[in-house]
């Protein structure tokens, strides 16, 4: 399972640390400070049981990853993924990272293909499903998540 990590600026040896014993993953930098990518071979619900359960010191948030795109295709890969959306409320949230895109106009348009391929209802507010997509540079990481699947945690000092 791939993911992505957060952690304080500075901060990415230990939070590595911590992904490599929790997880047994192996963990990667980013050209952006506190920004990790990674694989582990557990599963993603067995991996995201772990991150709750295990106490950090840097990591901030754990994100699973379906799929790793290049950004010329996330739109295409959008409207295939939203063909196996099951019903239900959803939202799209968007981060970018070295890329010259507004997030908020990226939103609007992927939410867009997904409510014209799914008809499934907008709620920005209590979503059921959120299509969580991270641009990094060149690539986009794309999670279909419920809120519960994105582990956010407070690092200890």
């Amino acid at each position: 399972m791939k993911f992505l990590a957060t952690c304080p600026p500075g901060r990415e040896g230990d939070a590595s640390l911590e992904l490599e014993w929790a997880l047994k993953a192996k963990v990667k930098r980013t050209r952006w400070g506190g920004v990790l990518i990674g694989e582990s071979p557990i599963n993603r619900n067995e991996a995201l049981k772990k991150i709750r359960e295990f106490e950090t010191f840097a990591l901030q948030k754990f994100i699973p990853l379906d799929y790793l795109v290049p950004l010329e295709e996330l739109e295409r890969k959008i409207e295939e993924i939203a063909r196996e959306l099951p019903k239900g409320s959803f939202a799209v949230r968007v981060k970018v990272r070295g890329a010259k895109i507004g997030e908020k106009t990226l939103e609007k348009k992927l939410g867009g293909i997904i409510k014209r391929v799914t008809n499934n209802p907008v709620n920005l507010e209590e979503p059921e499903i959120i299509v969580l997509i991270n641009v990094l540079g060149k690539k986009a990481g794309i999670t279909i998540a419920r809120k519960d699947e994105i582990v956010k945690k407070e690092p200890d000092d």
